[in-house]
């Protein structure tokens, strides 16, 4: 079964949605780790409760972006995880060589659109709202060092309704996420892609 590494900074509904997935059989994986930058994020709660191995890595004790990658990929790589799949992580995250094409990102937008450097959250529905868009959705793509540029997956779309604000937006492409984010998976595995370039840009 195919190993995944989930890495959160929030609340962790990601990570719940592809645990259910699991557990109805929706969805041929194992999450074999769950790993937060802070610990007071609500994604451990989750993991304690699921009953999955947890590991925190708290940003703010490495000097350098580097520093925190490489003790991030150090718990990865003690794992035999085959896939790490970003889901609401927010900080800087550099790819090693060796894990080219093998990490994903979730975005809550129509990539290339509404994506780089602090794009993330309401921050992206806040944009698409003030840009009067009509159809907005969410971005599964493979991760390089730069922001939120790497190939994408799959995408999903929801409308943009009168009189929406940035949470009632936010709520319609979570439920997108949901289906989106098993399914990129799902993909990954039966079809994966050519290892994507690095380059020196950092993503968030």
């Amino acid at each position: 079964m195919r190993r995944l590494a989930v890495l959160a900074s929030g609340g962790g509904r990601s990570l719940e949605n592809l645990a259910d997935k699991i557990g109805a059989g929706e969805l041929d994986a194992e999450l074999a780790l769950v790993l937060v930058n802070t610990p007071d994020a609500g994604a451990i709660a989750r993991a304690q409760r699921l009953r999955l191995e947890l590991a925190v890595v708290d940003h703010r004790s490495f000097a350098t972006p580097s520093e925190f990658s490489a003790a991030v990929f150090r718990e990865i790589d003690a794992r035999q995880i085959d896939l790490v799949v970003l889901a609401g992580f927010l900080r800087l995250l550099l790819i090693p060589e060796r894990w080219r094409g093998r990490v994903i990102n979730i975005h809550p937008a129509l990539l290339p659109k509404f994506g780089g450097k602090g794009y993330y959250g309401d921050r992206v529905h806040a944009a698409v709202l003030a840009a009067g868009e009509d159809v907005t959705g969410c971005t599964v793509h493979y991760v390089t060092n730069e922001y939120d540029a790497g190939p994408p997956l799959l995408q999903r779309r929801v409308p943009v309704k009168p009189g929406d604000d940035a949470h009632t937006l936010a709520a319609r492409v979570f439920e997108e996420e949901k289906i989106a984010l098993p399914e990129a998976i799902a993909l990954h595995f039966a079809d994966p892609r050519p290892a994507p370039p690095t380059d020196s840009a950092p993503r968030r």
